[in-house]
């Protein structure tokens, strides 16, 4: 069964109903939605039959919902060789198709998982990286929110020491969602996480979230300052910390994806954050990501509410992006 059939099937119109990170979807990825599924019906009605201008242009609307030109390329390749061997002339036909091999290049090769690495043995560490402005902050109190509701014991370190107003925004934060927050007069945001990690293990903390200078400019002082963290947090706990997650602003298209090979080069980064997915209308970055750097999205921003970061689930996301052809 190829994944538009199981997607039909699992998205039935009173489980949409009921479930909650599906509607999620479907409201976070309606600009994409609108924008590329519309294209491709009016694609399918302007060209009854499958040919090498309807594939032209197929590929046009690809790479304007910033799937990235690489991605596309072998995907139309896949494509073509689907439509050869399977002798598929009808272009409504191979729409069917065109769902089954987008999710395919998501799954594909090396397993990715979504899930957080959560630490068996005392506090689990989630470090956080970012440039500035891309929701870090943010996204470190909605997850902090989402652990809260599942009864878990979290901290914020306040660990961008660098950004004017970084501490308070995460100090603010903390005060809505009634989560504690470590901060520190220090400019070195070892000492703080330092301190803060000391806490966590005495106090049986289940969660600590650590927010970092977002500067990308000197490659180099955020290589070691990013070393000394790690250094520090490994000391304290031992192989911390169980994840590294990259905050990406999914409206910044192929710039986000810059910022992840930069990243990469810098740390050993374990997933990402993608803010903002409900505000573009280019929602293919989900799978430029994967193509480009091979990393798992594992949580994906949908709205303002603090509710609105969900784990990201490719069934839902392609149901998002599918949802008016199925």
């Amino acid at each position: 069964m190829g994944i538009f059939d199981k997607i039909k099937n699992v998205f039935k119109k009173e489980e949409v109903i009921e479930k909650e990170e599906v509607k999620l979807y479907d409201k976070g990825l309606e600009k994409t939605r609108v924008e590329f599924t519309s294209k491709l019906g009016k694609l399918s009605k302007k060209y009854r039959e499958v040919t090498e201008e309807y594939f032209e242009e197929l590929e046009e609307i690809l790479i304007m919902a910033d799937i990235g030109v690489n991605t596309v390329m072998d995907f139309m390749d896949r494509l073509k060789k689907r439509v050869s061997k399977e002798h598929i002339t009808d272009t409504e036909m191979l729409k069917e198709v065109i769902v089954d091999e987008l999710f395919i290049i998501y799954v594909e090769g090396e397993s990715l998982t979504t899930k957080i690495n959560y630490n068996d043995n005392g506090p689990t560490v989630v470090l956080f990286v970012g440039v500035n402005g891309v929701g870090k902050t943010t996204s470190i109190a909605k997850l902090a929110y989402k652990l809260k509701c599942e009864n878990k014991k979290v901290m914020l370190v306040a660990g961008d020491t660098f950004r004017a107003g970084a501490i308070e925004q995460l100090d603010e934060w903390g005060k809505r969602i009634e989560c504690p927050v470590i901060k520190s007069e220090s400019k070195d945001p070892s000492s703080v996480i330092y301190d803060a990690l000391k806490i966590a293990k005495e106090d049986s903390y289940d969660v600590v979230l650590i927010d970092t200078a977002g500067r990308l400019q000197n490659k180099v002082n955020l290589m070691k300052e990013l070393e000394k963290i790690n250094k520090v947090i490994g000391n304290q706990i031992e192989g911390a910390p169980h994840e590294t997650l990259l905050v990406i602003d999914a409206t910044t298209g192929q710039n986000g994806i810059s910022q992840a090979k930069s990243f990469k080069e810098i740390t050993n980064i374990t997933g990402i954050v993608l803010t903002k997915l409900d505000g573009t209308a280019k929602g293919g970055i989900v799978l430029a990501i994967k193509e480009n750097v091979n990393i798992p999205v594992k949580l994906v921003g949908l709205g303002e509410r603090k509710e609105d970061l969900i784990p990201f689930d490719i069934e839902n996301y392609i149901y998002g992006l599918f949802k008016d052809m199925i």
